[in-house]
């Protein structure tokens, strides 16, 4: 009994040994299965973590500006209202009609230039729609030497221009770094582009006298032009701005074609003036007659001077000084400036 027993108990203990080897099968099956599943699942975020940075790494495409883009807006615009500053880039305004031009073949190629914007409001369609728009305009000087280094400063307003000399008004001429080269070392490029630049700062104005910040107003660009007899001078009109107690009278008074006393007595049928006034009034554009004769003088003994002091090769400068005006050509998000260009280039001359 004991002996079936013992063999009982034998083949009991093969059958658990069995059954334990079998379970530890399907537990380390479970593991690999679980070790699999967590696997996965730890690699699915490197699957979307690598999706992501792919498209993280995908370029961007920016449209590549041109050489001489900016180079309009550079230039400062002569006497443009402070007020109007921000009209001028209301609009993305295309100047590539100035850019081709220091193009191979163009006008202002391998040639020293010196630029200056001003302004000019007017009226141009835009949408179907005409309304008083600020247009730019570039005007490009080719000389060798800076044109000039005085501005002129006048209006309706004033009685006489007055010269003065740039840097008094914060101007200056300064070399114009291309797109290209501006990483470079400024000193040791050679340029060849000059463009008028002001350091007065808008935020400043409000500490400034009213009067300085209108002659900004009223700026032009003076040249000198020694080899042409200034026709000023060959003017014989004065203008009369006499101070009365009611209003400031302004006439013209031509020394060639009026006579002092019938031109008097006129303004006094006319009620200019009262016949209290006459003789004041005479000796008044009698004395600027002689002013505007007296610098006539001057002037021409000054150009008549400064030619026998002046080399060939600076009258061949003068002789070979080039004026360009560019107004922006058509675009679609620009007004059409086609119809209101005009030769003309606002500016003063001696």
């Amino acid at each position: 009994m004991r002996k079936g027993t013992k063999r009982k108990t034998s083949s009991q203990k093969k059958e658990v040994e069995e059954k334990a080897k079998e379970e530890e099968t399907q537990t380390e099956t479970r593991k690999e299965t679980q070790t699999g599943t967590m696997a996965g699942t730890r690699q699915a975020p490197k699957r979307a973590r690598a999706k992501a940075s792919k498209s993280k790494s995908e370029p961007e495409f920016f449209e590549e500006k041109r050489n001489l883009e900016d180079l309009w807006q550079a230039a400062f615009p002569v006497g443009t209202e402070w007020d109007q500053m921000d009209l001028i880039t209301k609009f993305n305004w295309n100047f590539k009609n100035l850019e081709d031009a220091f193009e191979e073949g163009g006008a202002l190629h391998g040639k020293r230039v010196y630029l200056f914007g001003c302004t000019e409001p007017q009226m141009v369609p835009f949408k179907g729609e005409y309304k008083i728009t600020v247009v730019p305009v570039v005007v490009a000087v080719v000389s060798p030497f800076p044109p000039s280094d005085k501005i002129g400063i006048n209006s309706v307003q004033r009685e006489t221009e007055e010269i003065v000399p740039m840097k008094q008004m914060k101007m200056d001429w300064v070399p114009y770094i291309p797109l290209e080269n501006r990483e470079s070392q400024v000193d040791r490029l050679k340029s060849e582009i000059f463009i008028l630049s002001c350091t007065q700062r808008r935020a400043a104005l409000k500490h400034l006298k009213i009067e300085r910040v209108k002659k900004y107003e009223y700026c032009l660009p003076y040249f000198y032009q020694p080899l042409k007899e200034d026709e000023l001078e060959q003017n014989t009109v004065v203008p009369i701005l006499f101070p009365s107690e009611s209003k400031p009278v302004f006439c013209e008074f031509d020394w060639e074609f009026d006579e002092i006393e019938e031109f008097t007595d006129n303004q006094i049928k006319d009620e200019v003036i009262s016949e209290d006034q006459k003789d004041a009034f005479e000796e008044y554009v009698k004395e600027k007659v002689r002013e505007a004769k007296r610098a006539n003088r001057e002037a021409r003994e000054a150009r008549r001077k400064a030619l026998e002091e002046m080399s060939e090769e600076t009258k061949a400068a003068y002789e070979n000084m080039r004026f360009y005006k560019f107004y922006p050509v058509q675009t679609p998000d620009t007004p059409d400036v086609s119809s209101v260009k005009a030769p003309f280039i606002n500016r003063l001359t001696e």
